[in-house]
């Protein structure tokens, strides 16, 4: 229901080392002071101190105990936060346009002025990256830090995305995938860095195979509401 961009040509986004990820959690508190203090509305708490505290996250870290057949069980620690994918399907399923691709640099982005916290991005993401503010009433993600990366005011050593910032294993790398030549683009050929899921961006719907389609074509009221969503800015 909304559009994607042309492809941009800047492609920014994050490299995550696993191998050096230590779980400290310090890139999620940075990521949520800087958000909370900067960037649209507080990321807020619900009982932070009581017997059911919940909170709104942009990022966050699993910690996972695997066991190896042929090695010794290991502690990994995964981030969790927007891939900002290339065909992301947060975007096409916005029914507002709140849910946007950047088309200079490929960041996706909430107008939370026009969310209505309908929940269809977060239903859409494969990652779980989306979170429903309770206290705002509209979803959150993570946006890059683009209120730091291009800000001129700040030093160049800062204009990074809080987290890679701060994280003290230097375990977060920032950068432009549409560059060859980029830290991030050498990093993930020499280390053999993949996409989270590549499969997962795909339509997928598991009963797909037992239903046949009822119609070429919305009709009704369905129709009429396919043609009002792609009437409005960003629809197709």
């Amino acid at each position: 229901m909304t559009a994607l961009p042309p492809v941009p040509p800047r492609r920014l986004g994050l490299v995550i080392d696993l191998d050096t990820c230590v779980g400290c959690h310090a890139c999620v508190v940075a990521c949520k002071g800087w958000n909370t203090e900067n960037y649209g509305a507080p990321l807020s708490d619900q009982e932070p101190y009581g017997a059911d505290p919940s909170g709104t996250f942009l990022n966050r870290v699993h910690t996972y105990e695997i066991a190896p057949e042929d090695a010794p069980a290991r502690i990994v620690h995964f981030p969790k936060s927007c891939l900002h994918c290339d065909n992301a399907p947060c975007v096409t399923v916005c029914p507002t346009g709140a849910s946007y691709k950047r088309a200079e640099d490929g960041i996706v982005l909430v107008n939370e002025e026009a969310c209505i916290g309908c929940g269809l991005c977060a239903w859409a993401c494969p990652y779980g990256a989306r979170e429903m503010d309770a206290k705002a009433g509209v979803m959150k993600k993570c946006t890059l830090c683009v209120d730091r990366i291009y800000n001129e005011n700040l030093p160049e050593i800062d204009r990074t995305p809080a987290c890679v910032r701060t994280c003290p294993a230097g375990a977060r790398h920032f950068g432009d995938f549409s560059d060859p030549e980029s830290h991030v683009s050498r990093l993930t050929a020499e280390r053999g860095g993949m996409d989270l899921m590549p499969d997962a961006l795909p339509e997928i719907d598991v009963l797909a195979p037992y239903l046949a389609p009822v119609a070429d074509s919305p009709r009704g009221f369905l129709g009429w509401l396919d043609r009002a969503l792609s009437a409005l800015p960003g629809g197709e």
